[in-house]
């Protein structure tokens, strides 16, 4: 091939490139523009709650914004039960540790006598947890220590294929909030990182998270029983002991905030007043702060419960809501569907 016939060809195919590249650029171009065109939150009803949420989003990630922030320090806390899915009528991980103590129940004849285990057995939660904290504290223990944590985590996703809601019928793990969903989508595409930071077990969470949340297993923060490494075991484990090691709830959700994520929240979201401490931590710092609770305000689509409720009530977030600058969500006003399933 002569030299200038060379040169025309490496032309060609030079301009050919260009012009794909161009191409690309504008298909990209377009893309980005069609997608930031579309509604980030879609189940979500126009109105405060949502312009407020996309508002904070957009000074807080605007470069030139005063309230720029800083992706390595977009940390957004979400409690688990009542935020991100259903709680009621009892907290999922309950029902897990029913159901495992009745498959457990033909290993211990003695607890057809012994309680917490002979009210589980018979039915009646109300005798079983006679003793409160002490009584769950004592049914946790039995059936989320003593055993590896690969067998834990094989018990919970069994748990998680078979168990279903007994309102619903649906699997716990199909239980959660499409509106949260898309919260969690949204901030994730705008730099932020979302954690879960919730009471229930931090291995319980774990297994199923990141399938249900799009949340990575380093991404949960929760309660927790001690743990050790056996290396006389072959091949060597880690085994779960029946001992609380951590109460990830109330004012431990910060000191829990510090030691698994290491840096304040900018951004968090709760239900009850298990969540105040976290919600205090996150909004009394410097900066832009944004702090909201979900109020469970729809029989119908779900349940309806917040201000002295006994097991998740929502009086502290209530009270304070105005004096930090919360946001309340009004889950029957605000969001258009709850669970992903609905039509």
């Amino acid at each position: 091939m002569k030299f200038k016939s060379y040169i025309t060809v490496l032309l060609i195919a030079a301009a050919t490139v260009l012009l794909f590249s161009f191409n690309q650029q504008q298909s990209r171009t377009e893309t980005l523009t069609t997608t930031a065109s579309k509604d980030p939150l879609p189940s979500w009803n126009e109105g405060n709650a949502k312009k407020s949420i996309i508002d904070f989003v957009t000074k807080t990630t605007k470069k030139g914004s005063a309230a720029f922030v800083p992706v390595a320090d977009r940390i957004a806390c979400f409690d688990n039960d009542g935020t991100l899915w259903t709680e009621k009528p009892l907290p999922f991980q309950l029902y897990f540790v029913i159901d495992q103590i009745k498959k457990m129940a033909p290993q211990h004849p003695e607890w057809k006598d012994q309680q917490p285990f002979k009210g589980i057995l018979e039915g009646d939660l109300k005798a079983a947890l006679a003793d409160g904290n002490k009584s769950l504290e004592t049914l946790i223990l039995e059936t989320h220590g003593g055993m590896t944590t690969d067998e834990f985590d094989k018990s919970v996703t069994n748990w998680m294929a078979t168990a279903t809601h007994p309102k619903t019928g649906k699997h716990y793990n199909e239980m959660v909030f499409q509106p949260m969903l898309e919260l969690l989508d949204y901030l994730r595409a705008n730099g932020y990182k979302t954690f879960i930071v919730s009471g229930g077990g931090i291995d319980f969470m774990r297994v199923w998270a990141e399938k249900a949340y799009g949340i990575p297993p380093y991404q949960v923060v929760g309660s927790s029983t001690k743990v050790k490494f056996d290396t006389i075991a072959s091949p060597p484990a880690l085994v779960k002991l029946k001992d609380i090691n951590f109460n990830d709830d109330k004012l431990g959700k910060p000191v829990g905030i510090h030691e698994h994520i290491g840096k304040r929240p900018i951004f968090t979201a709760g239900n009850s007043d298990g969540d105040y401490g976290m919600m205090l931590y996150t909004t009394t710092g410097s900066g832009p702060r944004f702090g909201m609770y979900i109020h469970h305000t729809d029989p119908d689509r779900e349940y309806e419960y917040g201000r002295g409720d006994k097991l998740a009530g929502l009086n502290k977030g209530l009270d304070n809501a105005l004096k930090y600058n919360w946001l309340i969500v009004d889950m029957k006003a605000d969001w258009k569907k709850i669970y992903p399933f609905d039509k």
